[in-house]
């Protein structure tokens, strides 16, 4: 293959602010093509592509990514967060069955879509370190598999029985916290944490930013095939990010480049290993180790 030669990549990528620019057609580029799979949440896909290796680029969870390398799924890492937020608003409690504070967790029952849901991990991982909650004493309750089928959860993950959901069960008195995610409160549903934005805001400024959901990936058969389509594509995955707008610093949730994600990415890791995601942490060097090696000066 010429590596002069266009190419067709199919894939996966939400409406974002930092994507819109891209998947409109407001940027584009004339090395790529990108054929993008129609769907509303990219996280429904995550199963797919790390499964049946569905797509040739696309975002993908963290979590769902460092258990992917450690199965050795054909995906490669680049430097480019898509998706990023704080996460101390996500966690909620039923103010109705009386006040409960994050220490009060530890022995209790805690609802999350999937134990290895990224955000899931984040939330456990302050908990623990910030809050002294003893995550293995709690009984996560949870709604979906994995998605990688290789995966089985510890033995403090129970799945919820059919027909009930997150919410409800919250409601009901079923659970004592839930991680709802980017939501409002609403009736007797509270933040957890009160003071969530000011927390969230410290711990991004100790833990070297706001913490990251998804980074894009790519086939790593594209990637040894044509490293100038995987410049190409962080160009305009960079480019489109810089059309939103969005803040930057230390508040920067979408950061680019393996120096601005580095903190963030090992901290998961350690989370991650101690919450028993992964085995092994990956150090970012290993991670992003193609990346660098492609887009030499632009990864840092």
């Amino acid at each position: 293959m010429a590596k002069t030669e266009p190419v067709v990549l199919h894939s996966l990528l939400g409406m974002h602010p930092n994507t819109k620019a891209l998947k409109t057609g407001e940027i584009s580029s004339p090395l790529v093509t990108f054929d993008y799979f129609d769907v509303k949440v990219a996280n429904t896909q995550f199963k797919a592509m790390v499964r049946d290796a569905k797509y040739d680029f696309g975002e993908l969870a963290m979590v769902t990514f460092l258990q992917a390398k450690h199965f050795g799924k054909p995906y490669t890492l680049l430097p480019a967060t898509i998706v990023g937020r704080n996460q101390h608003h996500t966690i909620f409690y039923n103010a109705d069955r009386g006040h409960l504070v994050p220490s009060d967790l530890s022995g209790k029952r805690v609802g999350v879509r999937a134990y290895t849901q990224t955000t899931g991990a984040w939330v456990r991982g302050f908990l623990a370190e910030d809050y002294g909650v003893d995550i293995a004493s709690v009984r996560w309750i949870t709604f979906e598999d994995a998605h990688l089928a290789e995966y089985r959860n510890p033995s403090n993950v129970e799945r919820a029985p059919d027909g009930k959901t997150l919410k409800q069960m919250l409601l009901d008195g079923e659970i004592d916290a839930a991680i709802l995610g980017d939501v409002a409160e609403e009736g007797p549903l509270k933040h957890l944490i009160p003071d969530h934005e000011s927390a969230g805001r410290a711990w991004a400024r100790k833990h070297g930013g706001v913490p990251i959901n998804h980074l894009a990936v790519m086939r790593d058969s594209v990637v040894k095939a044509r490293p100038d389509v995987v410049r190409e594509v962080y160009r305009v995955l960079k480019e489109s990010r810089a059309a939103a707008a969005l803040p930057t610093g230390a508040d920067d949730p979408l950061r680019f480049g393996i120096k601005a994600i580095r903190q963030s990415l090992e901290q998961l890791n350690d989370y991650a290993v101690r919450q028993k995601l992964i085995p092994r942490a990956f150090p970012a060097d290993e991670l992003f180790a193609d990346a660098a090696r492609i887009l030499g000066p632009l990864a840092e």
